[in-house]
């Protein structure tokens, strides 16, 4: 795994197969009551080691269904996804607990609902105790270091745009989404000034027809 700053690991890059332009990864937050596993799903061998050396993790989240296209991944430990994202991730793996609503299961962590890319898409907002961090999973990535959307043909727009109105209001300094241009930094930091203003820019594309 590579530190990208305290406390944040991230796994192996690994490209997407339907575009190899772009790279996903897995991010472990170091946290004293219990690590926790980001897009917790396929997991390369060689960073499940260096997890378990490090003391395992006590929960793996995913944003959405499409990360189980890499496999379930060999951690042990829970698997929690939202209960619109159940049915299509149980094909692939063992889910534990589902949730429907936003919630924070430890004082450093908020699960908070973000629909559109998919009907359960979820962002995780983590107070590290030097940054606020949003994982946006695929409902925001990284294409040449600009915000993106992904908006499919089975995608919901107006919930889309919901949920970038729900994230303009929250206060954080970095986005680490999912997926990244391939050797790209997989995260941005940014101040909450210019976060708004990039969010308002997907909009203004998603209410024009635009689909990122």
């Amino acid at each position: 795994m590579q530190m990208l700053m305290p406390r944040l690991w991230a796994t192996e890059a690994q490209p997407l197969p339907f575009d190899t332009t772009l790279a996903v990864r897995r991010f472990f937050l170091e946290r004293d009551a219990g690590h926790m596993l980001l897009y917790g799903a396929g997991t390369p061998l060689a960073d499940v080691q260096e997890i378990e050396d490090r003391g395992g993790v006590v929960r793996r989240y995913l944003n959405h269904r499409h990360e189980t296209a890499f496999g379930c991944g060999r951690i042990n430990a829970p698997l929690v996804v939202h209960a619109e994202e159940r049915d299509a991730v149980e094909r692939t793996c063992d889910v534990a607990a589902a949730f429907s609503k936003r919630h924070r299961p430890a004082a450093d962590l908020e699960v908070i609902p973000t629909p559109g890319h998919t009907s359960g898409a979820t962002s995780f907002l983590w107070d590290s105790g030097e940054h606020r961090l949003l994982f946006t999973g695929d409902t925001v990535y990284l294409r040449d270091g600009e915000w993106v959307a992904a908006l499919l043909g089975s995608s919901d727009r107006e919930a889309y745009a919901m949920s970038l109105e729900l994230m303009r209001d929250l206060d954080f300094d970095v986005l680490v989404p999912w997926a990244a241009t391939r050797g790209d930094a997989p995260y941005s930091v940014v101040s909450n000034r210019e976060a708004k203003r990039r969010l308002d820019g997907i909009l203004t594309r998603l209410r024009a027809g635009l689909d990122y």
